[in-house]
């Protein structure tokens, strides 16, 4: 079946409005205000992982019909552990009760009058967010329209808008970079796009957006892969633009404002500058509809993934199931969720790039049975190291000191040659292998 240009164009909408949430947001005009002058390199390194691999991750994904299948070219016992963990962590124990938290804690907490008590309107200000989600993630055939048609471009013209104010009226004015970036633009813009989470969405959002072709009428696998692709490319154009922007307004105001703690303080600051105390109310819709459709996304793919897994709770329990858990945890305030998602970032981001490269380059890979499994677990094993080295200060003695000889390893990205190192040796172990097999087949013959 041929799908239309204008159920495309919606669909391409839907899949950037899922993975454009809450840290997608704060962390680009972050990026922006801490690179300063160095902006443009960070901001290149940071559109790989924020954008280039996403888009890949979510044709993978779409290639192999779900993250568990893939999953299973590694181990089926690491399939059914990494993909839990994986929706678990993107979703009611991290990434979804952040998108509820980000937009009140950001966007409507420091506009709320002196006194005035924060966890009881957080606790109101999350039911309505989660009784919305809820009910929309409840008919995933509908998203398209609901979500294509008419949050995204609400999004995008309030963000349009915005950006455009800022370069007429904008306080403007360049700053030096500071520390990490001055040093490693590049590798600290490749890292910060990790806290976008969107490369481990993607890995969900795939069978979203495979669900959703299929619910139109897109059956063949080809076709399958040929709109998610076409759809992915669209919607990484638009985040990629999205992310200009908002590195932009961050760089140009590094040298009028002091250094904030996070991205979303950047953006209420350029809010208020320009439109006084009524931009909060402006802010406060951007920062809602863009973790709301994230946030929705996120429980779609949740429970059509755990509901396939067992028969005792359908779809429409687990999606009760998780709206009511995230509602739960989000009131345990921001800070403690984001206290949390850099470790497990860390440990979990790099196995899921080294997935996804696994996966475009399966066919050329051939039958090499020690490829995937090699490659994961030294990348595992790597990257867990460094989070507990690194983010929770617990150095593992000699595996620590081992891990410290790999190249910018202290920068966040000894697992890359950890994982290269793995890919070589696999492939000369399977080289070998054959040609051992081979030799005794021309034995047995003569």
């Amino acid at each position: 079946m041929k799908l239309s240009k204008k159920k495309l164009v919606l669909m391409s909408f839907m899949l950037f409005s899922l993975f454009f949430g809450a840290g997608n947001l704060i962390f680009p005009p972050f990026l922006g205000q801490n690179a300063g002058e160095k902006m443009p390199f960070a901001i290149a390194a940071f559109l790989i992982t924020a954008v280039i691999l996403p888009v890949l991750g979510v044709i993978v994904v779409a290639k192999f019909d779900g993250l568990d299948k893939l999953a299973r070219k590694v181990d089926a016992r690491f399939a059914v552990v990494f993909t839990i963990l994986i929706y678990l962590s993107i979703g009611p124990g991290l990434g979804i009760p952040r998108a509820a938290s980000v937009p009140f804690e950001m966007a409507v907490a420091p506009y709320l009058p002196s006194g005035a008590p924060l966890p009881v309107f957080m606790l109101l200000y999350s039911l309505v967010f989660f009784l919305t989600a809820g009910w929309l993630a409840l008919t995933p055939s509908k998203l398209m329209e609901r979500i294509g048609r008419f949050l995204t471009p609400s999004l995008l013209l309030l963000l349009l808008f915005l950006f455009v104010q800022f370069v007429l009226r904008g306080d403007a004015g360049v700053a030096a970079a500071q520390a990490d970036y001055q040093a490693n633009p590049m590798v600290k813009g490749f890292l910060e796009g990790y806290q976008t989470m969107d490369t481990i969405a993607a890995l969900n959002f795939g069978l979203v957006i495979a669900t959703t072709l299929r619910s139109l009428g897109v059956e063949k696998k080809n076709d399958l892969i040929h709109y998610t692709t076409r759809a992915g490319l669209a919607a990484g154009a638009i985040l990629s633009a999205v992310y200009l922007m908002l590195s932009y307004m961050g760089m140009k105001s590094s040298a009028v404002y002091a250094i904030p703690e996070n991205g979303a303080v950047v953006l209420r600051l350029i809010v208020k500058q320009l439109f006084g105390d009524v931009g909060a109310v402006l802010l406060a819709a951007i920062f809602t509809l863009a973790c709301l459709t994230t946030c929705v996304g996120l429980i779609t793919s949740i429970s059509q993934f755990f509901s396939s897994l067992t028969d005792r709770l359908k779809y429409r329990q687990w999606v009760y199931l998780i709206a009511g858990f995230s509602f739960v945890v989000c009131n345990q305030g921001l800070n403690t969720i984001l206290g949390i998602s850099v470790p497990v970032l860390n440990a979990i981001y790099p196995v899921s790039i080294v997935l996804i490269i696994l996966g475009l380059l399966d066919e050329k890979l051939g039958k090499n049975p020690y490829m995937y499994p090699a490659v994961i677990t030294v990348t595992g094993i790597v990257s867990c190291v460094y989070c507990l080295d690194y983010n929770m200060h617990m150095p593992l003695g000699f595996l620590s000191d081992l891990c410290h000889t790999f190249p910018l390893y202290s920068l966040g990205l000894g697992w890359a040659g950890a994982a290269a190192a793995a890919a070589l040796m696999s492939h000369l172990a399977y080289r070998l292998r054959s040609r051992r097999v081979s030799q005794n087949e021309t034995e047995a013959a003569a």
